[in-house]
């Protein structure tokens, strides 16, 4: 199966916690790391009255997986939490957020799991790195990725210098 998943970071060094969760999730034996964007900068998306933070660092990466979503989402968690992640509010900081963009062109809906991610249209963060690495891909109930980069602007968003891009094999 290939998958999506978007990595964003505001806390802790964000550059070093997304390059320890890129090495960790080319470790799971499971999961083969194909390909990651460059980084982005984003403005930190909060709650109305919550305290102002750091801006994100952002990226996304494709994998190949042998493990079925839940399981998938298990793994990413589990990396969080290694990586000191705490949930503490709603769109608080974070030294890791890992999220399941797209599965297998498959529609997910749980209480625990909803892929596509429901919010990839609204983020900009999400859009631009994954149109650089999956290009005008279908994404189920949403439409196009390309008619989707159209309406989406880069407000709050810079692509950045820094990037370990790795990729072999794309399938797009």
């Amino acid at each position: 199966m290939i998958c999506y998943i978007s990595l964003g970071s505001n806390l802790n060094d964000p550059y070093s916690q997304l390059q320890t969760a890129l090495c960790q999730l080319d470790q799971t034996p499971e999961l083969s790391l194909l390909c990651t964007s460059d980084y982005y900068q984003s403005r930190a998306l909060t709650m109305p009255g919550s305290s102002p933070q750091d801006d994100y660092i952002n990226a996304v990466a494709q994998l190949k997986t042998s493990l079925p979503a839940h399981r998938l989402l298990q793994v990413l968690n589990k990396i969080e939490a290694l990586q000191g992640r705490e949930r503490k509010e709603k769109w608080g900081a974070r030294t890791l957020d890992l999220d399941i963009l797209l599965y297998d062109g498959q529609i997910i809906q749980t209480e625990n799991l909803v892929i596509p991610h429901a919010q990839i249209q609204y983020r900009n963060f999400v859009v631009y790195p994954l149109f650089e690495i999956a290009g005008a891909i279908n994404i189920p109930g949403q439409g196009n990725l390309a008619a989707i980069v159209e309406k989406t602007s880069w407000d709050g968003l810079r692509k950045m210098n820094i990037s370990d891009r790795k990729c072999t094999n794309l399938s797009k």
